[in-house]
């Protein structure tokens, strides 16, 4: 009923192959932190980096390690399982020594630097990520993915959520539908993931149909507005050459709607385009308003910064920074048909 599709491609369905995370040593994902520890403070934040292993269930280990609650340990975000990443962490700092921590030795992590602060760290309260990605076996013709590299680095990609949002085979936008429309009791977690598939879903395709009529990378009369790094929002009531300008710098995005209740709604042409589209999924709005979910805004388009690229005998070597909330693979599915090593799937 709600099956995920292949979202149209900005720049086409790229023809070129190859294969990610075929070991985790291949897909380094490094924390860009808000906030940095000041060096004095009641809470010990850890620069760890983890390989083959769930950020939470490091989290879990470190709580173990220092005798402390799990609720007690905090960190920004999620970070890929499959991969090398590092991130910040934090413990309430008492009497624990780095000691004890390093020396609970817990497989697949290592603790890099440590330092106090104030304050717990707090998800969210990131940035972004910085990625560097190494495709094995690549199969395409180099100059034309080098120029597809190039269009994506002056015009970005769109900003659809990645496979990972939608669960196994894509099939919890399907189940958080049959869950919630017969008001099934469902822990919170289970909950808040089947509505973040749910909002996901219509994002996208609200975004499909502005890629699919040229219009993800511009302002459209009524737009709400974002301004570039922040979530801060603004009408735009009538596109002028001022807004066209700002536009073209990435110091403004379009925005798609993360449908819910309540919350800001875009007007005249924009409004008109985003009701055309929601009102094909009826259904799952109405699942959304019965839940009493907020609305929201993402943006529409994806700027990978710094981006950069180097073919090395039959591999594609990738760099990029993404914002927080942005999906890795979101930038590969423009650039080539990539196979999961990790999972052995599809994420194009």
């Amino acid at each position: 009923m709600f099956d995920i599709p292949d979202w149209p491609y900005s720049y086409g369905k790229p023809t070129a192959r190859g294969q990610i995370r075929t070991a985790a040593e291949d897909f380094i994902v490094e924390e860009v932190a808000r906030v940095a520890p000041q060096g004095e403070g009641s809470h010990l934040w850890l620069w760890v980096e983890k390989q083959n292993a769930n950020t939470d269930w490091v989290a879990s280990q470190l709580a173990k390690a220092a005798s402390c609650a799990r609720r007690d340990v905090g960190y920004a975000g999620l970070k890929d399982r499959h991969a090398v990443t590092r991130q910040w962490f934090s413990l309430p700092a008492g009497d624990l020594s780095l000691e004890l921590i390093t020396g609970a030795n817990i497989e697949g992590v290592k603790i890099l630097d440590s330092r106090l602060h104030t304050r717990k760290l707090k998800r969210g309260t990131l940035d972004g990520n910085r990625f560097d990605l190494v495709i094995r076996d690549f199969n395409g013709e180099v100059t034309q993915t080098g120029q597809r590299l190039a269009k994506i680095k002056s015009n970005g990609v769109p900003n659809y959520f990645g496979p990972q949002r939608f669960g196994r085979n894509g099939l919890n936008v399907e189940r958080g539908y049959k869950l919630l429309s017969n008001n099934a009791r469902l822990p919170r977690n289970k909950r808040s993931i089947y509505l973040s598939s749910i909002r996901s879903f219509l994002f996208n395709e609200v975004l499909a149909e502005r890629v699919r009529n040229g219009s993800w990378n511009n302002i459209m009369d009524g737009e709400l507005v974002m301004l570039n790094g922040t979530h801060s929002i603004f009408e735009c009531e009538r596109v002028d050459a001022d807004i066209e300008d700002r536009c073209k710098r990435l110091d403004i995005h379009p925005t798609g709607p993360l449908p819910g209740e309540d919350g800001s709604v875009p007007s005249a042409g924009a409004a008109v385009f985003e009701r055309a589209v929601l009102q094909n999924f009826q259904e799952l709005t109405e699942v959304l308003n019965a839940q009493r979910v907020r609305s929201g805004r993402r943006a529409l388009r994806l700027y990978p910064a710094d981006l950069q690229w180097k073919f090395t005998e039959g591999d594609l070597r990738l760099s990029f920074e993404l914002p927080a909330g942005a999906y890795a693979t979101t930038v590969l599915r423009e650039i080539m048909v990539a196979v999961d090593a990790a999972n052995m799937t599809h994420q194009a």
